[in-house]
């Protein structure tokens, strides 16, 4: 960031100005390419692609029904939604990924569902070395790689997940204060024995669904060419791709998703949570994060798997066809300076503004397409604040994926609890940025010292993505 013109605040700006401070300036409210839609209200994450066949539309109805409504216990007349549990999360996809956008910490009244823990015990690289490398971090003893909080009624959940907050206060170079609230989570009640002592914990909020399929088409070599892991230009900015573990190729290939870009693709992903937060079986995932100290092998399972091949293709159909909604407010003169500002300050230094898609001869719908999803998909450190110490493949604990932005703007029409960051703790888009740290300080810093005006310009641009 440091190579970075000073910071010119100027308002008026065209929003048809190709680039700023060397970065694209977007000039088309289709952030989503031709699939883009307008839908600005609560179901703006829940389209599928504006130009996805109709025959194919039939498939992502057919995904959305298994996308959103609830699994139930084994055995069941509900024949092909059973074998929920023993231990899980939540009941449906849609339980975490709330209207197919965002999760949120729970309330002091709610159990948490679209927040959980993730969990890991310090790992030797040479003992370790196979689950290192099919993992990416070794799982805590009996209570494995996520914490479950539910169970079917004749078991028990793993523990309580307990959530308290405390305060901090940032202060703006003219003396107006900001109070955000830093999580704080323990674990109680634990039911299959005592937590190892050296446990890690990384707390996770559901992400939105939009755009992936379009994400996943992206070029490797286009995020290969924006890698600079030893920052050879001195920009201050060294994002890297993840490396990580392909359950169907069995080879280590370039994350993209996830928290840490630990999952290649959109079906291993989509598969993974069903094994995680559902506790369902699939071919792709033939077993579940029981372990053999919570003998779930007691229970009556739904299948073998229990999520049919005919029904990860239609899941991880519809979670590739949601659509990205529009732009709005592109010609307000504050979202107009905002948008340089953006620019500016290098939050577009890891938040890309511009790709191109590639080609998927299956997907011409997201094939060949201009997108503005605002990321790099790279690993960047985000600094101690947002640190969660836990290593996940190559991401060490103070790295995290730039998240994309699209559709940022809606996230709180789709979900009025939802939070930002990778646990939900930002209330709102202010918070978020003044939570960035590491790489991000310097742009953190300009925007520190900006007058009330150009804050919220900047934030007016992000809430019109």
């Amino acid at each position: 960031m440091a190579a970075l013109a000073p910071l010119l605040l100027c308002g008026g700006l065209s929003a048809h100005a190709e680039t700023h401070a060397g970065f694209p300036i977007q000039d088309t409210p289709n952030t989503g390419g031709d699939g883009t839609v307008e839908q600005p209200d609560t179901n703006a994450y829940s389209l599928p692609q504006g130009n996805l066949s109709m025959t194919k539309r039939l498939d992502f109805s057919v995904g959305n029904s298994f996308f959103r409504n609830p699994w139930v216990e084994a055995p069941a007349s509900t024949t092909a939604r059973d074998g929920l549990g023993p231990l899980f999360n939540t009941n449906s996809c849609q339980g975490c990924h709330i209207k197919d956008g965002r999760g949120h910490p729970p309330s002091d009244v709610e159990r948490p569902v679209s927040l959980f823990l993730r969990l890991a015990v310090p790992a030797d690289p040479h003992t370790d070395a196979d689950i290192l490398r099919t993992h990416g971090f070794k799982p805590a003893p009996v209570y494995g790689s996520q914490l479950q909080t539910a169970a079917l009624p004749a078991a028990k959940p793993e523990a309580d997940l307990v959530l308290t907050w405390e305060a901090v206060t940032k202060t703006y170079a003219d003396g107006t204060q900001v109070e955000l609230r830093k999580p704080v989570y323990s674990i109680e009640n634990p039911n299959y024995g005592p937590l190892p002592d050296n446990l890690l914990i990384s707390p996770r909020v559901a992400p939105p669904m939009i755009g992936v399929g379009l994400l996943e088409t992206i070029p490797i070599a286009d995020l290969e060419a924006m890698a600079d892991p030893q920052d050879t230009d001195n920009d201050g900015i060294s994002g890297k791709l993840n490396q990580v573990w392909d359950i169907a190729s069995k080879q280590t290939v370039p994350g993209r998703f996830g928290w840490k870009a630990v999952e290649p693709n959109v079906r291993q992903q989509s598969m993974g949570a069903f094994a995680g937060d559902m506790g369902l079986t699939s071919s792709l995932h033939p077993t579940t994060d029981c372990t053999p100290e919570q003998k779930c092998e007691r229970f009556a399972e739904g299948g073998e798997p229990e999520v049919s091949d005919k029904i990860e293709n239609f899941v991880t159909f519809y979670s590739k066809s949601l659509a990205v909604p529009a732009r709005r407010d592109m010609n307000t003169p504050s979202v107009q300076q905002g948008a340089q500002l953006f620019n500016e300050t290098g939050c577009a230094a890891c938040h890309t503004p511009k790709h191109i898609t590639g080609t998927d001869d299956e997907r011409p719908d997201l094939s060949k397409q201009t997108i503005w999803p605002y990321t790099d998909l790279l690993l960047h450190d985000m600094g101690p604040a947002l640190a969660d110490g836990r290593d996940e493949f190559l991401a060490n604990g103070n790295e995290w994926r730039t998240a994309p932005l699209w559709g940022i703007g809606l996230a709180q029409t789709v979900n009025p609890q939802a939070g930002f960051l990778h646990d939900g703790r930002a209330r709102s888009l202010e918070e978020a940025i003044l939570w960035h740290g590491g790489e991000a300080a310097p742009a953190v810093s300009r925007f520190s010292e900006f007058g009330a005006d150009n804050r919220r310009a900047l934030l007016d641009f992000l809430n019109s993505l």
